[in-house]
């Protein structure tokens, strides 16, 4: 498919910041709802336990959002290495918030016209910084999706994905 780029702005930069926070809000509120072994261990057809899919997450977003704010990338991502993984619910919501916070500080770097801008994310993934953005946005949501599945599994009513803050 071929990129088009138009000169009407839809969204702000602040409003697509206050779009993905509201799906990180959510997401948190996810991994608040299961239970500590669970979100650790609880499986369904071979998928990766919920905890291993909200690192990857907090991954692309930490390493990500550097990366699209200064153009370094890492060359991997701390889960891809399985050092440092959290242990606890309570541990794993503070790489969460932490993940947050990062979010906020290098999105001040960017600038609306940088959105436009080729690059290639994590020296693999071409794209523009507004495409890779979207990308790691809908990576989420997917992973999130598959979490309200565990959720449903186990008995557990999930948070309702249409609470998020409105732009």
């Amino acid at each position: 498919m071929e990129h088009v780029q138009t000169a009407t702005a839809i969204i702000s930069k602040e409003q697509l910041l206050h779009h993905w926070q509201g799906h990180r809000g959510l997401t948190r509120r996810v991994i608040e709802a299961f239970p500590e072994k669970e979100l650790f261990e609880y499986r369904i057809g071979g998928m990766r336990p919920f905890f291993i899919m909200a690192m990857e997450v907090t991954d692309l977003a930490s390493a990500g959002i550097k990366g699209l704010a200064t153009n370094e990338w890492d060359a991997y991502l701390p889960h891809d290495t399985g050092e440092g993984l959290p242990k606890t619910k309570e541990e794993l919501l503070a790489v969460w918030d932490a993940t947050t916070s990062r979010l906020d500080t290098y999105w001040q770097q960017l600038t609306e016209e940088r959105f436009a801008e080729e690059i290639v994310a994590f020296g693999s993934y071409p794209g523009t910084v507004l495409s890779t953005i979207m990308y790691f946005i809908d990576n989420e949501i997917h992973h999130r999706g598959q979490g309200y599945v565990y959720l449903r599994g186990l008995g557990i009513e999930p948070p309702a994905f249409y609470e998020r803050p409105r732009i």
